[in-house]
């Protein structure tokens, strides 16, 4: 594909990203109190949704990712993700019981999970290795930011035109659905060559072993994800601090920004200075986060942390997938994304569960605390192992697929 068109396909998927994640962030700051004050969940419940949603969406993406690398199109199955979702994300508005939050939230991530390793892949193909990290930092960057414009419009709507969240859920369809125009008409597919004629049967060229840096790598990602619970018990700590609630979706668009703000440079930083580096400085500033949202008691110092906290997302989302596609060839990328994407989706439901547990049984504290540990002790085993992985991505990088 010609440079320009590549170039084209990738801001097009930004926008797609965008758009995508302004109607999910209307929804998602607003969930919280929806869910303990209109239908009565508890901490744990919500622990319990959260892990149940980023579980389905990741063991969903193992599936579609063998399927888009066993296919000459991706672009298909990412288009199906990005429908579903955007049907099944406003149904919120409709919910009666927690228990329907939860349905409704699995299929919208059964939609992420079918769009999201076909998509990490095909943006992997769009770019030579040496512009991955800035790539796949721009396409988070895009995420990010439409999830700082989601907040806004959401604080917006409700102060000037809604009476309840019910009705920014339903106006959240808005954009999902553009989002979907968009990659329909925007974003060109790009058929991978056929198989030579000496080449194994259709579907066979995607088989084979994965190194063992790359199984390595994912164990280190798992095990810091025990540590990573959902974001959304952030903001029940900005309710604890004395956040207002109307200053929530605010709070949350604030964080979306910074974490926009600092997506490519964090993606162009680890092609510089390597993956591990970067990536071990974001699980660092992750823990110490943590251990500040342990202690903070007021409005200001929530702010403050968030922003801080904020940066591990700049730092870690592009480096994770670059770090990925270094080390796999063209043909398997697709693969390793479903089980990147799967390993950590499987170990999201322990932690929220767990971090959900400690904030009941024990005290907020003690939940923020046990994850700064993980954290920490996570960035310890990258660094330790970083240099025969990031020896074994240079091979790649240095190879043809």
């Amino acid at each position: 594909m010609p440079a320009d068109v590549a170039r084209r396909s990738i801001w097009s998927l930004g926008w797609v990203s965008f758009l995508t994640d302004v109607s999910t962030e209307m929804i998602y700051p607003l969930l919280p109190a929806f869910l303990t004050r209109t239908l009565g969940a508890g901490p744990a419940a919500i622990g319990l949704i959260e892990g149940v949603a980023e579980t389905t969406a990741s063991l969903t993406k193992i599936g579609s990712g063998v399927w888009s690398d066993r296919v000459r199109r991706r672009k298909p199955l990412v288009l199906l993700g990005y429908a579903i979702a955007a049907v099944a994300r406003p149904l919120v508005a409709f919910a009666r019981v927690w228990t329907q939050v939860l349905a409704i939230r699995f299929v919208d991530r059964v939609g992420k999970g079918i769009r999201t390793s076909p998509r990490d892949a095909l943006v992997a193909d769009l770019v030579p290795p040496a512009k991955r990290g800035r790539a796949f930092g721009f396409q988070r960057a895009m995420d990010n930011a439409g999830a700082f414009v989601g907040p806004l419009v959401a604080a917006l709507l409700l102060k000037l035109a809604l009476v309840d969240e019910r009705g920014v859920f339903l106006v959240a369809a808005i954009p999902g659905i553009l989002a979907v125009i968009v990659l329909l008409v925007a974003v060109p597919d790009r058929p991978r060559p056929r198989a030579p004629a000496h080449s194994p049967p259709a579907g066979r060229e995607s088989t084979g072993p994965l190194p063992g840096s790359f199984w390595t790598l994912i164990a280190i990602f798992a095990f810091f994800t025990l540590a990573n619970s959902t974001d959304a018990f952030l903001l029940l700590r900005a309710q604890q601090a004395g956040v207002e609630v109307w200053q929530i979706p605010l709070f949350w668009s604030f964080f979306q920004g910074v974490k926009a703000a600092t997506g490519v440079p964090g993606g162009a930083l680890a092609d510089r200075v390597g993956r591990v580096p970067a990536i071990t400085a974001g699980w660092v500033i992750y823990a110490v986060a943590y251990f500040g949202f342990a202690f903070a008691s007021r409005p200001l110092a929530v702010w403050g942390l968030v922003a801080f906290y904020a940066l591990f997302y700049g730092l870690t989302e592009g480096s994770e997938r670059a770090f990925v596609a270094d080390l796999v060839p063209e043909r398997l990328r697709g693969r390793a994304f479903g089980i990147f994407h799967a390993a950590i989706g499987i170990a999201a439901l322990p932690a929220s569960i767990l971090f959900g547990f400690l904030w009941k049984r024990f005290s907020p504290r003690v939940a923020f605390l046990t994850g700064a540990g993980i954290a920490l002790a996570a960035a310890v085993a990258l660094l330790a192992a970083g240099s025969a992985i990031g020896s074994a991505a240079g091979r790649k990088r240095g190879a043809t697929p």
